[in-house]
């Protein structure tokens, strides 16, 4: 299988892990956030790692902010996509909220890259801020509904069998 990269996407809560850890039972697969390194500056100026609506808020604004100054998380973002093309993994999931950096990446990788957006039911997006409340506002490759923990495996290896395909 050639490599694939996956943007992965949803509101806070709705399984975008669970569903990673579940892919990784069907493929070698790396895990990463373009938000990551956004919270390594926000814990040296005094964040807790908590996710109230005021934390995300400053995790949002505090990106935007070195997004504006100098591209930051979408440069660590194409440093962790080297390092996965030099690696034995073949899937790459990277967690990015808001649609322009989606497209942007997407661009900046050109092939063997896909987007995905996860939705839980009865789970209501997060608009306390600009990163969460623009998760709908982007044409996703694939969709997938987490209802359960044993669908949500399901969908996980359909997923997989469905990026083999492609």
């Amino acid at each position: 299988m050639d490599k694939k990269v996956v943007i992965i996407n949803g509101t806070g809560g709705s399984g975008k892990d669970t569903f990673v850890c579940f892919t990784q039972k069907y493929a070698q697969v790396i895990n990463y956030s373009s938000i990551d390194n956004i919270k390594e500056i926000a814990k040296i100026i005094g964040w807790n790692g908590t996710k109230t609506e005021k934390d995300r808020k400053f995790l949002s604004d505090l990106k935007k902010l070195t997004t504006e100054y100098n591209d930051f998380a979408f440069h660590k973002v194409m440093e962790a996509y080297q390092e996965f093309l030099n690696s034995t993994y073949n899937i790459m999931f990277i967690h990015v909220r808001e649609p322009e950096e989606i497209t942007k990446i997407k661009k900046a990788i050109k092939k063997n890259v896909y987007t995905l957006l996860i939705k839980r039911t009865g789970l209501e997006n997060i608009n306390s801020n600009y990163s969460d409340k623009e998760i709908d506002n982007y044409k996703y490759d694939f969709y997938i509904m987490n209802d359960n923990l044993e669908q949500l495996d399901k969908e996980a290896l359909n997923f997989i069998n469905k990026l083999r395909e492609k």
